[in-house]
């Protein structure tokens, strides 16, 4: 089940390549998650000192909450294995390439972040994009248009 997707990450980057991983949370933010207080938009990882971590990801404070509260901007930990932590590391490096977080979602019982490999779009890019699906939406309007005639 879905919990909250980066739908601006799709229009500003090329994704390359995809990786579920797992979230280090309090106990507060998974309630919080929950309830459904969690965006992802401008979220980002980065490899530090062997680890990963995911910047920009918004968990709203839990209400309902005793006197012990998250910060609901701090960067939480990812976790995967060593070996997919320096492969993660070594694409990184490549000047242009960075980690986005593309949705978030439950498994099980376990929260799990889609990470996207992504290569920034330039300006054309986007517009092309653009045209692209004003171009699909014209023609799924026509292709309707005709059906309903007949």
């Amino acid at each position: 089940m879905e919990i909250a997707t980066n739908r601006r990450a799709l229009h500003d980057y090329h994704i390359l390549e995809r990786i579920e991983v797992g979230i280090e949370l309090k106990g507060t933010e998974v309630k919080s998650i929950r309830a459904g207080h969690a965006t992802l938009n401008n979220a980002f990882a980065r490899v530090e000192k062997g680890q990963v971590f995911l910047y920009g990801c918004d968990i709203q404070p839990y209400e309902k909450a005793s006197h012990a509260q998250h910060d609901p901007k701090r960067f939480r930990r990812l976790l995967l294995h060593r070996q997919e932590i320096a492969r993660l590391f070594s694409k990184v490096a490549v000047k242009g390439h960075s980690l986005i977080a593309l949705r978030m979602y439950w498994k099980n019982q376990h929260v799990k972040i889609e990470l996207g490999l992504g290569k920034g779009k330039e300006h054309h890019d986007k517009r092309e994009d653009l045209k692209k699906k004003a171009d699909a939406r014209d023609t799924a309007r026509e292709v309707s248009r005709f059906e309903k005639r007949r």
